[in-house]
């Protein structure tokens, strides 16, 4: 047993490589100057609100340092074996914490110094080193909690347990293991058993108690909103950034933080070791967290904010994770932990859970 830190979006969507070079020649100050032959930065990322980021995120910042921002874009796995490989001329990469931790494992990333991440002092404290404090914040936290149809569910559902209810017999769904959201699942069943602190038998003895209600284990959001939507679920745990698409199917979907927590899901920024543009990179990185780009990709239901600076009201926080008194109380896994556990949680997984 081990006790997880309380207190993890993923998502892989497209796969289109758009592949870049490493940098030119570098200016004095770092990136700072906007005169000079233009250098370049190769950002590895996810495909998703990609004319979004193009505008907002990358643009302005091109403009002001007098940079080519080059784009390698896939899933998290994909972008991250590359980098293994030595096949990407990467300077900087977007990675949810699970693949991060993989990464900082693995010797993949330069550290950073947090100096030059003057916006740091804005950051909730979770998003600040959710890896350790030499290596890159979140830039981003959502959470995992339960969406359901009340049309469906007699009941207002209020806790992860809840899920094992009747209100639920053969029509709830579940991420598969191997998805971002897998091993906080894998938690609130250990929960749902009654341990304070993590116990994996239980765990599993729990999930296995709540299999034949499952319709399917989903590995991408779009299997859930499409089940939703035709009402072949009521419901089961789901990141909050999607909760817009289930309530577009369904008006009177709702979305619970359950009683036991939520769960952070969180997404990162890293230096790939061997970059010649580290300064620029943790110029890129202390952008993306300022309050103007936190603020639109809030406002757009981008993603939702770590600035602590950013105001919302009214339907600007629909969908999106927001304020000290919901990103307190999330839950965060020790992504360590998890990694070193993985593959004897699939193959249990495997075998008892999802026959």
């Amino acid at each position: 047993m081990k006790k997880w830190l309380g207190g993890m979006v993923t998502m892989a969507l497209a796969s289109t490589l758009l592949a870049g070079c490493g940098g030119t020649e570098p200016v004095a100050d770092g990136g700072a100057s906007n005169t000079g032959a233009k250098q370049k930065l190769v950002i590895s990322t996810w495909g998703f609100s990609e004319d979004f980021f193009k505008k907002e995120v990358y643009a302005p910042f091109e403009q002001e340092h007098n940079v080519e921002i080059v784009l390698e874009m896939g899933n998290n796995a994909e972008r991250l074996n590359k980098i293994r490989q030595g096949s990407s001329d990467v300077d900087l990469i977007y990675l949810s914490d699970y693949y991060a931790q993989q990464g900082i494992q693995e010797g993949l990333f330069e550290t950073v110094d947090r100096s030059k991440l003057t916006n740091l002092e804005h950051v909730y404290d979770i998003a600040k080193a959710p890896l350790g404090e030499e290596y890159g914040p979140a830039y981003t936290v959502g959470r995992l909690g339960i969406a359901y149809n009340p049309g469906m569910v007699s009941k207002e559902v209020t806790s992860w347990s809840d899920l094992w209810g009747p209100e639920f017999a053969g029509n709830v769904t579940l991420p598969n293991i191997t998805a971002t959201a897998g091993p906080m699942v894998v938690d609130a069943a250990s929960k749902v058993a009654g341990n304070a602190e993590f116990n994996e038998d239980a765990a599993f003895t729990k999930l296995a108690e709540l299999s034949p209600n499952i319709v399917k284990f989903y590995s991408q959001t779009s299997e859930f909103v499409n089940m939703f939507s035709q009402e072949e679920i009521a419901g089961g745990p789901i990141m909050e950034m999607y909760f817009k698409d289930l309530k577009a199917a369904v008006p009177d979907a709702k979305f619970v933080a359950p009683s036991e927590g939520a769960y952070a899901v969180m997404n990162t920024l890293n230096i790939v070791k061997g970059s010649d543009q580290k300064e620029l990179a943790e110029e890129f990185m202390n952008w993306q967290l300022s309050k103007e780009v936190q603020e639109k990709s809030a406002k757009a239901k981008v993603d939702s904010p770590v600035n602590t600076e950013v105001v919302l009201s009214g339907e600007e926080t629909e969908g999106i994770t927001y304020g000290a008194d919901v990103v307190e109380k999330l839950v965060k896994l020790d992504m360590a932990f998890v990694n070193s556990q993985m593959a004897t949680w699939t193959d249990r997984w495997n075998r008892e859970i999802a026959q």
